[in-house]
């Protein structure tokens, strides 16, 4: 395996951020090919600053390199600049670590965290010189992996990915090191990469598309079947238990240009309970599972000695659900090592009556701005979605934040949910209105910036059967928000396109047969598609055009309850029928409060894979049960973050 670097290093001076490429992080592994060990690239299919700070990535980096038998380095898709120079002088994909050639690793998997990245992952496999589709690889070529939260719908990729992690990484990447290195030690004769690639797929967790024959009858999908006997039939997702086993990453990358949340970043839970019915995080993620307080507090203490970083992100789905946030919080602010320059950032904090005052104690260091996110302008709506949150939570919140010297909100709203009414849409504007109006009765710099994003449903949720609204549709109802606050300076109404909604919309929903849509994305030019400045929505068109699918066959239309979804064959560990029922309750208005304090509803989470919910104390939060609309039952906050640079979606 020879070093592209003397190849690599002309091109340089040539493309925007050099940096992107050169490696040498602090904390950077020190991996040693050779007879023996599993080579593992682990790419991400977008920018390096976009793609350096994902722990999930980080985390496996660390684990395969720990092992005897393996070995892995990182690639991340170059920026269209450096794009151009490799295909002109015939340069492949890279690792950033060994500057590697790609096609010279054993497995490429690629991290798959949302679904406009599909067509980046054609791209690197065609810069790495890989066979785009998976019946075209044979044993000279990378075994391709896929994981993250998009692949519990795998379909749409399925035919470019050998296989799939589905859930939880850690303990599977040992057992697919173990079938890929046997198939390695007898020679990879030929003929035999069918036979591992069905060894694979009796993994549990792996989810291998060519053990599995799909079955349609015209348009509708009538079942995905395994080819063998020994497949499972649902491939169900794996779940680490105890975080406690897993202290990862030990030694976290520290970029030597700026990326995306650029500081050091400490997994405190895994899991959601909370119970929002849009939210396919929350779902497939379950049951709870937080690390021990003695274990983060030491992550944090030694994450920032080592790293040098002056801020340090709790991450969750909800990090204020964390049992041991105060003593977290407190020791990392009181730590006299940390000379009082440490500020902590807590996303998806829920606000209360106790975080509030928490929130002003961790800004006070660099108060610029609160992010919160009510998703919807009315209780009606916030009593459909399942995030039951009265409008008086959320002003008595609003007014503790101003209280405490903050003089900026941020508001994250949905729109486009079920069942929602013009008022629905207009009582979003209203919501900012009075929180800029309480502003005002504290300082002359309150201000209110609006984010307003389409809904997508997703795989696994109690709205998959949704059909989500068009682009016109949307655009009306964005237009509908804009106009209640036209002239309003302080409040500031930001969206995101309605078409690249629309985009999502086919991706995240579609079956098998998207593949070749995807594909013809691609090849027309559609790369970077998650970006705003290469987003183009008659790729998706005319390449839905031109494979006969209809748009709104797989987008608007409404599922029922019987039609067979494209991944009825992935387990995320949620009974159908408690979906579907949670689908009707939400039509019907009705909320539920967060299972982690209340008698089971009988989810599957828990009992399907014999884990309860692991907590760091029993004791429920401050301020009640979540739906109780009694106290502040919590809003999703955090300080404001770096944006996605280069003018990207998210």
């Amino acid at each position: 395996m020879n070093s592209l670097w003397s190849r690599l290093e002309p091109l340089l001076p040539r493309v925007q951020k050099p940096a992107r490429y050169i490696g040498c992080e602090d904390g950077a592994q020190q991996p040693e090919h050779g007879p023996g060990k599993v080579a593992w690239l682990l790419a991400y299919p977008d920018t390096y600053e976009v793609g350096l700070p994902n722990q999930g990535l980080q985390i496996l980096y660390e684990i395969i390199n720990e092992r005897d038998d393996a070995v892995a380095e990182r690639a991340y898709l170059p920026w269209t600049d450096l794009i151009a120079e490799m295909r002109r002088v015939g340069l492949p994909l890279f690792s950033v670590d060994n500057h590697l050639a790609a096609s010279a690793f054993d497995i490429v998997a690629f991290n798959l965290s949302s679904e406009l990245v599909y067509t980046n992952v054609l791209e690197s496999l065609d810069l790495a010189g890989v066979p785009l589709r998976s019946e075209n690889r044979d044993e000279r070529h990378p075994v391709v992996g896929a994981g993250g939260h998009a692949v519990f719908n795998p379909e749409p990729m399925a035919d470019f990915i050998d296989f799939f992690v589905i859930g939880d990484g850690e303990e599977v990447v040992a057992e697919i090191t173990e079938v890929v290195g046997e198939w390695l030690r007898i020679g990879r004769p030929t003929g035999s990469r069918h036979e591992m690639l069905r060894r694979l797929a009796c993994v549990p967790g792996v989810y291998v598309p060519a053990m599995y024959d799909v079955e349609y009858d015209g348009a509708d999908l009538v079942g995905v079947y395994p080819r063998y006997p020994e497949i499972p039939e649902v491939v169900e997702k794996r779940t680490v238990a105890d975080l406690a086993d897993w202290p990862y990453p030990r030694n976290q990358l520290v970029p030597m240009t700026e990326v995306v949340h650029d500081r050091l970043n400490v997994e405190v839970f895994r899991g959601c309970t909370r119970g929002c019915r849009f939210c396919q995080a929350g779902m497939i993620t379950r049951p709870v599972r937080e690390r021990p307080l003695d274990q983060v507090r030491t992550m944090v203490s030694e994450g920032l000695a080592r790293t040098g970083y002056d801020e340090v992100a709790l991450t969750s789905l909800s990090t204020a659900d964390f049992s041991g946030i105060e003593d977290v919080v407190g020791g990392t602010i009181d730590d006299p090592l940390n000379c009082g320059r440490v500020t902590i950032s807590l996303p998806s904090l829920r606000v209360d009556a106790f975080t509030v005052g928490l929130a002003a104690k961790i800004g006070s260091a660099r108060r610029t701005g609160l992010t919160f996110a009510p998703e919807a302008g009315t209780w009606r709506m916030r009593q459909i979605i399942n995030k039951m949150i009265t409008e008086e939570d959320l002003l008595a919140t609003v007014e503790s934040a101003y209280a405490s010297g903050w003089s900026r909100m941020k508001l994250y709203f949905l729109t486009g949910l079920p069942s929602e009414m013009d008022e629905d849409t207009e009582g979003i504007a209203e919501l900012a209105r009075r929180v800029v109006q309480i502003g005002l009765e504290h300082t002359r710099k309150a201000s209110v910036t609006v984010s307003l994003g389409g809904f997508v449903p997703k795989a696994h949720t109690p709205f998959q059967w949704f059909g989500q609204n068009g682009p016109e549709e949307l655009q009306r109802k964005i237009n509908l928000a804009r106009n209640v606050v036209r002239g309003e300076k302080r409040v500031k109404i930001k969206w995101h396109d309605p078409h690249a909604s629309l985009a999502e919309g086919i991706t995240s929903r579609g079956d098998r047969r998207l593949g070749a849509v995807i594909e013809r994305v691609w090849r027309a030019g559609g790369v970077f598609q998650e970006w705003s400045e290469h987003f183009d929505i008659r790729f998706w068109q005319d390449a839905m055009e031109a494979e006969g699918l209809s748009i709104d066959w797989y987008v608007t239309r409404h599922r029922e309850e019987t039609e067979v979804l494209p991944w009825d064959h992935i387990g995320a560990g949620l009974h159908r029928d408690f979906l579907w029922q949670d689908w009707t309750d939400a039509l019907a208005g009705f909320g539920v409060p967060d299972c982690r304090w209340t008698p089971c509803y009988d989810c599957g989470a828990c009992t399907e894979f014999g884990i309860e919910h692991i907590v760091a104390s029993p004791v429920p939060p401050a301020g009640g049960s979540q739906g109780t609309g009694q106290g502040i039952p919590g809003i999703d906050a955090v300080p404001v973050s770096i944006g996605r640079p280069e003018g990207g979606f998210r």
